[in-house]
């Protein structure tokens, strides 16, 4: 199974990025590594926070589950020898960034119907609605 056989419920759209497969974004970031953590033990950090994510953004989805499991595994084995600090800490960059929009931007969608489809945002993506006024009031 391929994270692409999620079909369009895993599509994302961000200012400046449109992704299909939001894993597809580690090949274009750049960006500062924390310098409180050796290399390897921020990458194994993101290894785990990005696994935690995937198990919060994909809850009760065992298909969508798999395939970002497999995403995951799979980004990281073929980085694995990568022995360049600068190129390491550009990937860490992209891992974070992907990890930032999966949890920020992804939603589940469940088919109710042929054409219809219930959205379950998790509690951490609901924000408070403040109603737009036309007519600002004035200060006294």
């Amino acid at each position: 199974m391929h994270a692409s056989d999620l079909g369009p419920a895993l599509s994302i759209s961000t200012p400046g990025v449109s992704v299909r497969d939001p894993f597809r974004v580690l090949a274009n970031c750049t960006g500062p590594q924390s310098p409180t953590l050796k290399p390897s033990d921020e990458v194994l950090q993101l290894f785990k926070t990005l696994h935690r994510t995937r198990q919060q953004v994909f809850k009760n989805d065992a298909r969508a589950l798999e395939a970002a499991r497999i995403k995951i595994n799979e980004e990281f084995k073929c980085n694995k020898t990568e022995t360049s600090p600068k190129k390491i800490e550009e990937l860490i960059k992209i891992g974070s960034d992907v990890e930032l929009i999966l949890r920020t931007s992804v939603i589940q969608g469940i088919h109710t119907d042929h054409n219809t489809l219930k959205l379950v945002p998790r509690k951490d993506l609901l924000i408070e609605n403040v109603p737009y006024c036309d007519a600002p009031t004035q200060k006294q």
